[in-house]
């Protein structure tokens, strides 16, 4: 892959597709492809087989996918289940038809079983079950690595598959119905006035990665991993949800009580990754905890909170 490679970003508004977008930028690609929303639905295949056949892209980052956080998951499976199972199988399956000549397909690591050994290693991948209030999106993801596994063994078709752990930075989610943990916080805080009420008991420990550094090891691995297996990317560091809330706070300059409610449920006990397969390429996360959610608040001030 080189700056002149016609190279397609699905999902390129999102959060992930949006930094890997902003990455190429900066290496200096200038043949970068995308589907408007407006104009196009992935879960249809005319709709992506169409788009294939016009532009001819040679690579594609799978980035585009449905996504929220425990109370969306909990809520809304089917959607959760039908959207990315649509998505991923009209891409994967339309690329290899049209001759592309690598794929990299972003995962997720709420695949890996809920009680599972940590720091989780890739092999640890489908050896206990999954936890209950997302396992629709799991399933759904576990299937996207198996699809890109399964056609690379029937055609030969070069697709790997990357599993980032809990992201944040820019065009991140700030609805509370919908968003992941760190940037409801982020909006939380920012909001309240004397009292944040969060769930759980704050015990429950997230591994988190700043998006452009995913976006870092994306490109990575584009040049250099050609395996089936899928890969682990993190930070290899967490934090409890506790400790993250302060780090928050601090950061909003926020000044007033928390409040646990325990009647809402932790989601999974730990989840930190093994990266050492990524950080073997020669990827290093560059961007620490507390200097992300400072610059995340920015642009929420600047951009999300409107």
């Amino acid at each position: 892959m080189d700056s002149e490679s016609r190279v397609y970003v699905a999902g390129n508004t999102g959060l992930v597709g949006s930094a890997i977008v902003r990455m190429l930028h900066r290496k200096g690609y200038t043949n970068i492809l995308s589907t408007p929303s407006s104009h196009f639905d992935l879960r249809r295949q005319d709709d992506v087989e169409r788009f294939f056949k016009n532009n001819e892209p040679e690579y594609v980052y799978l980035a585009a996918a449905k996504v929220g956080g425990i109370g969306a998951n909990k809520d809304y499976p089917g959607h959760f289940i039908y959207d990315n199972l649509m998505i991923q199988s009209n891409i994967i399956h339309t690329a290899r038809k049209f001759g592309v000549k690598k794929l990299l397909f972003l995962g997720s690591s709420c695949i890996y079983p809920k009680m599972c050994e940590q720091p989780i290693k890739e092999e640890y991948l489908l050896t206990g079950p999954l936890e209950s209030t997302n396992d629709a999106y799991a399933i759904a993801k576990i299937s996207g690595i198996k699809m890109c596994q399964a056609y690379r063994k029937q055609y030969g078709f070069n697709a790997i598959s990357l599993m980032p752990t809990n992201l944040y930075g820019p065009n991140d989610n700030f609805d509370l119905e919908t968003s992941h943990v760190l940037p409801a916080l982020i909006r939380k805080f920012h909001e309240a006035k004397d009292t944040v009420t969060l769930w759980g008991d704050g015990s429950p420990m997230r591994e988190f990665l700043h998006v452009d550094d995913l976006a870092d090891a994306c490109f990575t691995a584009m040049l250099k991993y050609d395996e089936s297996e899928p890969i682990n990317v993190g930070t290899g560091e967490d934090v409890t949800i506790k400790e993250l809330a302060n780090i928050i706070s601090n950061v909003v300059g926020f000044t007033g009580g928390i409040d646990w409610d325990t009647s809402k449920p932790n989601g999974t006990p730990r989840k930190v990754l093994n990266v050492n397969k990524i950080k073997s390429l020669g990827w290093e996360p560059k961007i620490s905890l507390k200097e992300g959610i400072k610059s995340t608040y920015e642009w929420y001030k600047d951009y999300a909170c409107k």
